[in-house]
């Protein structure tokens, strides 16, 4: 007992003597090996790391808007790396962090690392319904008019699309997305941003059910039986009710009405994949005549191999981060792929200006706007 006793006098006035603080010998303790003490790190010298969490206002591709407390931030994340599960969706909680010390809204002291949306999340986004006129339909995008006069072009690249009784202009058809308006780009206040929202779905029934094929009636008595047939073909462009294909293993190109038959897409319409069109009468492989379509129906991702995916998305390069880049496609639309692990054969190193076409998967976007590269290259 008395050799305890002792043992813990001397330790205390070793401790005393040195001014080590007693965490301080026990790191020293727990140390393993007689490695020698490190200097401490002046402040001049050290690292400073941070986060702060708020709304997402705005993302053009390289830099954000955030909102926090009613204070507003704009930071750079040129060189930070996306990590938000659900893509950068306006009205999303995020988390910024950061390298420095922020000076009030000050961001230019700061470097963002990374973004992401699952700490300190309270509440998940939430899915709304709207209901709109078709005013006009791309690969890329949907313009809809509401019943109040409204209008906003929707982003609906790889998005769901069922219309069961054709599309043209002025079919009205239900747009099922994720987030929230953003700061109007129209002095027009009828013209709603919705360029940061996630689209899920769109189409002419609610909820969209697409029914399962019958079959052919036998024919009756003394008629002779109608034969339904099909081709497979590759999209190249749609535009309204106008779907753009070639037919598989031709040159053979042909435009097809959709505006009264039943069409689904279930990665969306995009350039490079693949549809079933169903017929009847005799294709001659090089014409519509002759024949009488029946309904289109699109590759489904989730069904394919990743060899076999062929959805893609061109455009020239506006904007990236560390781990995307963002392109503005033909149709108007920006688009954001995140490119780590993609196959990449583009001469143009991803920079900005680089006109590029990257094939994405729409089955890992479902829930995301921010789009799974599987391969880019030079358009």
């Amino acid at each position: 007992m008395k050799k305890l006793r002792i043992v813990c006098i001397c330790l205390s006035c070793a401790v005393l003597l040195t001014g080590c603080s007693p965490g301080t010998v026990l790191e020293q303790f727990t140390s393993a090996g007689d490695s020698a003490v490190q200097e401490p790190v002046p402040d001049s010298a050290r690292v400073y790391m941070d986060e702060i969490h708020g709304t997402l206002e705005d993302f053009d591709g390289s830099s954000l808007t955030l909102l926090d407390d009613q204070s507003t931030y704009v930071f750079d994340v040129s060189n930070a790396t996306l990590e938000c599960e659900g893509g950068m969706i306006t009205g999303d909680e995020i988390s910024v962090i950061y390298q420095g010390q922020l000076d009030s809204t000050d961001t230019s002291t700061v470097q963002a690392l990374k973004v992401v949306d699952e700490y300190h999340k309270k509440t998940r986004l939430e899915e709304k319904t709207t209901y709109g006129q078709v005013q006009n339909l791309t690969a890329n995008s949907i313009t809809l008019k509401s019943r109040t006069g409204r209008v906003a072009t929707y982003p609906i690249t790889g998005t769901e699309q069922y219309y069961q009784n054709g599309i043209r202009s002025g079919s009205w058809v239900y747009l099922h997305y994720k987030g929230s308006f953003g700061q109007s780009e129209s002095d027009d206040p009828m013209v709603l941003n919705a360029s940061h929202l996630k689209v899920l779905s769109v189409s002419d029934i609610d909820p969209l059910a697409v029914p399962s094929p019958t079959p052919t009636p036998a024919p009756k008595e003394g008629e002779t039986a109608v034969q339904e047939k099909k081709f497979q073909a590759v999209i190249q462009n749609i535009r309204l009710n106008t779907l753009q294909v070639t037919v598989s293993n031709s040159n053979t190109v042909l435009n097809l009405n959709l505006s009264g038959i039943p069409c689904y897409f279930s990665g969306g319409a995009a350039p490079g994949s693949g549809v079933t069109v169903v017929y009847t009468g005799d294709f001659n492989g090089q014409s519509l005549e002759g024949i009488t379509l029946l309904g289109v129906t699109g590759d489904i991702p989730e069904k394919l191999s990743e060899r076999e995916i062929g959805f893609s998305v061109t455009g020239e390069i506006t904007a990236s981060t560390a781990n995307t880049v963002t392109l503005l496609t033909n149709d108007g639309v920006r688009v954001t792929c995140r490119t780590d692990g993609a196959d990449n054969t583009s001469t143009g190193g991803l920079l900005t200006g680089s006109s590029v076409k990257i094939t994405f998967d729409p089955a890992a976007s479902r829930e995301s706007n921010i789009y799974t590269c599987l391969k880019i290259e030079d358009a």
